[in-house]
């Protein structure tokens, strides 16, 4: 059954606005029926990852309201529709916060330069601000006083690897922000898990100045018909063994 809503026009042109092709898909099927569910987000329209096609609406500073219904075959499912539109977010753009000049500044200078994750060193601009305990389970904390305490430049590469290991870490549902914050991806130096698993991780970034280093390694390593990481494994073992 169709809900019937009447928006506000400034609520309607901030709708207009988003450009993001999956809010975009959640925004027009909630205009038009009132809520969206996840059968329709995995028959109709082919996500099969619904969720993260909600926090693409979310991060436009769209409020969504999830709750419960009932599938085509009596299963009970999430759905979403518009939340509390007094809870419009505004200074995003493209769904991303608009973050100061000042901030980026602060943090670039502190971690040197340096991806949070990689430690690879890069020019400024391809470094971007992420929170460290992400937006979607903390919100903005602290983001009126610009708290660098609460946020992390990485480079491409491990932005993109940090979102796709916190969608789909358990956590992403229940949203602990403590859990979080004892991860890998909040706090590389210490942590105590990677989304919820107890593995470690170390991601070693190459400069070109190290290339020749690096395809010394990688002969070694083939030589000893052992990968690149398992080779690095075998000889920190080795060099703690010498030590004792």
């Amino acid at each position: 059954m169709k809900e019937q809503h009447k928006f506000s026009k400034a609520f309607l042109e901030k709708l207009v606005a988003v450009t993001n092709k999956r809010a975009r898909v959640v925004i027009d099927h909630i205009l038009e029926n009132g809520y969206i569910t996840t059968e329709d987000l995995e028959k109709t329209y082919g996500y099969n990852h619904p969720p993260r096609a909600a926090r693409d609406v979310r991060e436009q500073g769209i409020p969504l309201k999830t709750f419960r219904v009932k599938s085509s075959d009596g299963r009970s499912i999430a759905a979403y529709k518009f939340g509390n539109l007094e809870d419009i977010e505004e200074g995003r753009l493209g769904g991303r916060k608009v973050f100061a000049k000042q901030l980026k500044d602060t943090l670039y200078l502190s971690q040197k330069g340096k991806c949070a994750i990689c430690a690879g060193n890069f020019e400024k601009r391809y470094l971007q601000i992420d929170h460290k305990v992400p937006y979607a389970i903390a919100g903005d904390v602290n983001y009126l006083d610009s708290d660098e305490d609460d946020y992390m430049l990485l480079c491409a590469g491990c932005n993109r690897a940090k979102s796709w290991s916190c969608e789909h870490c358990p956590n992403w549902e229940t949203k602990s922000s403590p859990i979080c914050a004892q991860c890998y991806w909040a706090f590389p130096d210490e942590y105590t898990h990677i989304a919820l698993r107890e593995v470690r991780r170390l991601d070693i970034f190459w400069d070109s100045s190290e290339l020749e280093v690096y395809e010394q390694l990688k002969n070694a390593a083939r030589n000893n018909f052992a990968t690149v990481p398992d080779y690095v494994k075998i000889i920190i073992k080795k060099h703690f063994s010498e030590d004792g």
